[in-house]
């Protein structure tokens, strides 16, 4: 089921549509205030949040969605403006989309963050840091257990959205070793095409404030990589 936020009656109803030819259950909403009631209400497998909005805006509404949930939710912005979309994405959102967006380009989206809430590890066998009894992976004081796809700081247990989780198996997998933003695009949001890299920034400094600011280096003008 997916909880469409959208103040235009005439976009929020094609989009509705749209979704539902491909399969898709839609609650929809034409405001911020009532899209948190039914949030609270429902149960969703993802949120297509407009970023303008009356009562609370999507910004807004995404922070408090945050608090409580790490479903996976999709931003849409008329402009594609830079402080929208930054914005968005420091909220908590996993991905965004300008409007008019294509059918097809929103679906595929749609599709890829189901896909990273029911993903399997990409970790591999032999990834260094690995605790050969028990399969889990240990970096410092941060414990990542990719059978059970739980994380852990000083035994504290983490609290990550699927695109965090994902970004941080991917990074996992890959311990020491620069990953550039392109090909974090394509292994973490499945994107076919040379997306936003501001996804991958943003969704790295949300990480780093869960795993710890130095746990995840910068390699600038290369990309980013796990320290071991």
């Amino acid at each position: 089921m997916i909880l469409l936020v959208e103040d235009d009656e005439v976009i929020r109803r094609s989009v509705a549509i749209a979704l539902e030819r491909y399969g898709y259950g839609v609650t929809v909403a034409g405001d911020g205030l009532t899209g948190l009631e039914l949030f609270r209400e429902g149960r969703h497998d993802l949120l297509l949040l407009d970023v303008m909005l009356p009562g609370l805006d999507g910004i807004g509404l995404c922070r408090r969605i945050r608090e409580s949930s790490t479903d996976p939710i999709l931003m849409m912005s008329a402009r594609g403006d830079a402080l929208d979309v930054v914005s968005g994405l420091e909220a908590g959102a996993d991905d965004y989309v300008v409007k008019p967006v294509d059918t097809a380009v929103l679906v595929a989206r749609i599709r890829s963050l189901l896909r990273r809430a029911t993903f399997a590890s990409p970790v591999r066998d032999g990834a260094a840091g690995r605790d050969e009894a028990d399969g889990r992976l240990v970096f410092g004081d941060l414990t990542i257990d990719p059978a059970a796809l739980e994380v852990t700081r000083n035994g504290r247990e983490l609290t990550l959205t699927p695109t965090e989780l994902r970004l941080l198996l991917e990074f996992a997998a890959h311990p020491g070793i620069v990953l550039d933003r392109q090909a974090l695009l394509r292994e973490v949001w499945d994107y076919g095409w040379d997306g936003d890299t501001r996804v991958v920034d943003l969704c790295v400094q949300r990480l780093r404030k869960k795993i710890g600011a130095d746990r995840v280096e910068t390699v600038r003008g290369f990309g980013y990589k796990l320290r071991r």
